[in-house]
């Protein structure tokens, strides 16, 4: 029997490098850090680490700006430090999967500098999208920014250039030939320093509607926005795919890839996910959908699976990122967060965690203006708090200087008083949010098959596995544990099942806001 690819069912663990660990002491979280803290990720029971952007680039954007897509920023550390993190995860059983952002480079990159240099309809500007303007002077059409504002800059000669995001990250022009042979040698690069995957950047950007045609209407698109589009989810981009998947695949060891893809509908989603494309693809629905309703809840866990499963794609399941407000705050309370979370371990699929979710971070709301680095923040005037509230440096050690984050106490963003809820703190507790993120962990590798629903009264959701039977109640009110009871669960043996839950049940109440697991020792739930 074919051996399962390990990303079909992984947990994998979100890495914003520059808030992980900083070993060097500027503040800066960065690859020797991120070395050291990797027993921790074993012991939390993950499969594999994604890390942001680590390449050399202004920072204009976190590292989403490439200036040199082969080399590491020398605040984050050099190519020996991460081949060193890379054999250490790897000496652990962790995998390691690396950003590639191939919608756009940073305006520092060599292609952008050479082609303001050059004239206008020159090779090197035919690699972005350089236009005249418009017939009265200004932009070429309406396309906006996702970070706020026009989506074309002038430059002095009159030309135009498409930025989708900053004005320092100008977008690629997929059409041209040495943009794709540039970046299937980038993918060979770091492939051959052993990565096992990619999460790529933007994924549905990279193609845009022939004749550049106006969209008609402003406030068009946001970071989270689906909207059909002339420079979004164009048919274009799975050319690309099929080619890179090709890549991947001559290479051992199962390396995939992962697609940060926003679609109109599920079924336009899965389009990433076919058999020559790419493994995977965010599903962000299921962090949109409202915690409060378990109709749409069901609805878009059910519109997920059935759009994966006919290309053979495994379901992604996602709460938080490095994008998004920490799903603590946006839930509205912790109790509601780690409920989620259950429901989202007892899925079937993969599941990404986002650092720090496991210590039951909240969102930091109240950063001085002066600290914020997002563009979002300057795009906007600062009407949107923008991204950072999410990226603040983690809390390693509830007495050490920052924290822990860095041996000198800075931190490149001011951290909350987080003692209560530093690793340290929580380790070895019980009713800690991250041990029942590593039990919950230990747990779902036992889960098997596909999910399956059963009845339930209005405000709650019940499903099972094999091996699991999942209730979720957000009824508003207590209620009573399914009817097969924990005494009643027993196995073959005599003993009963594990009840886990994401809180403490009032005798056999579940709380409203609260999931548990029902996991029977033989492998069947009743």
């Amino acid at each position: 029997m074919p051996e399962t690819p390990w990303w079909r069912t992984a947990a994998i663990y979100e890495i914003y490098v520059r808030s992980f660990a900083d070993a060097n002491g500027d503040g800066i979280g960065d690859l020797a850090g991120l070395r050291d803290r990797l027993p921790y990720l074993r012991d939390l029971g993950v499969d594999a680490v994604w890390l942001t952007p680590f390449f050399r680039s202004p920072m204009v954007d976190g590292g989403y700006d490439v200036s040199d897509y082969r080399d590491v920023d020398p605040t984050l550390g050099t190519l020996a430090d991460f081949d060193a993190m890379l054999a250490r995860a790897h000496e652990l059983g962790l995998r390691v999967i690396i950003d590639v952002v191939p919608n756009h480079t940073s305006a520092q990159h060599p292609w952008f500098v050479e082609a303001l240099q050059d004239l206008p309809g020159s090779p090197a500007r035919q690699r972005y999208h350089f236009l005249p303007p418009a017939a009265d002077g200004g932009p070429p059409n309406d396309w906006e920014s996702v970070f706020g504002g026009p989506a074309w800059t002038q430059v002095p000669d009159g030309e135009w250039y498409l930025h989708l995001f900053d004005p320092a990250q100008p977008d690629l022009n997929w059409d041209n030939a040495d943009v794709r042979v540039e970046f299937e040698s980038v993918l060979r690069f770091w492939l051959d320093r052993g990565v096992d995957g990619f999460r790529i950047d933007v994924a549905h950007g990279m193609a845009k509607r022939a004749g550049y045609p106006p969209v008609g209407r402003t406030g068009q698109i946001g970071l989270l926005g689906k909207d059909e589009l002339p420079y979004f989810d164009q048919d274009g981009v799975h050319e690309i795919y099929r080619a890179w998947r090709k890549i991947l695949d001559s290479y051992p060891g199962q390396r995939m890839a992962v697609a940060e893809a926003w679609a109109s509908t599920p079924q336009r989603l899965a389009r990433y996910v076919a058999p020559d494309e790419l493994h995977q693809a965010f599903n962000f629905d299921f962090l949109q959908a409202p915690w409060d309703d378990t109709a749409e809840l069901r609805r878009v866990i059910d519109a997920c699976i059935h759009a994966a499963d006919p290309v053979g794609a495994p379901t992604t399941w996602v709460l938080s990122n490095h994008d998004v407000q920490r799903h603590v705050t946006r839930l509205g309370s912790l109790q509601r967060a780690t409920a989620a979370a259950l429901l989202m371990l007892a899925l079937p699929g993969s599941v990404y965690l986002y650092q720090g979710e496991e210590l039951g971070l909240p969102e930091v709301l109240d950063l001085p203006a002066e600290a914020r680095q997002d563009p979002v923040w300057f795009r906007s005037g600062g009407t949107d708090p923008g991204r950072d509230g999410c990226r603040v440096p983690l809390p390693w050690s509830a007495a050490a200087p920052a924290f822990g984050f860095s041996p000198t106490g800075a931190a490149w963003l001011p951290q909350p008083a987080w003692s209560a809820l530093a690793a340290d703190t929580q380790a070895g507790d019980p009713a800690s949010t991250l041990e029942l993120y590593r039990e919950a962990l230990r747990l779902r590798r036992t889960f098997t098959g596909p999910l399956r629903w059963r009845e339930s009264p209005p405000g709650v959701l019940d499903f099972e596995r094999d091996g699991l039977r999942c209730v979720v109640n957000l009824s508003g009110t207590p209620i009573p544990l399914p009817t097969s009871r924990v005494d009643q669960l027993q196995d073959q043996r005599g003993e009963e099942a594990w009840v886990f839950g994401s809180g403490a049940l009032d005798g056999d109440m579940l709380p409203n806001d609260a999931t548990v697991w029902i996991i029977a020792r033989n492998g069947r739930t009743s």
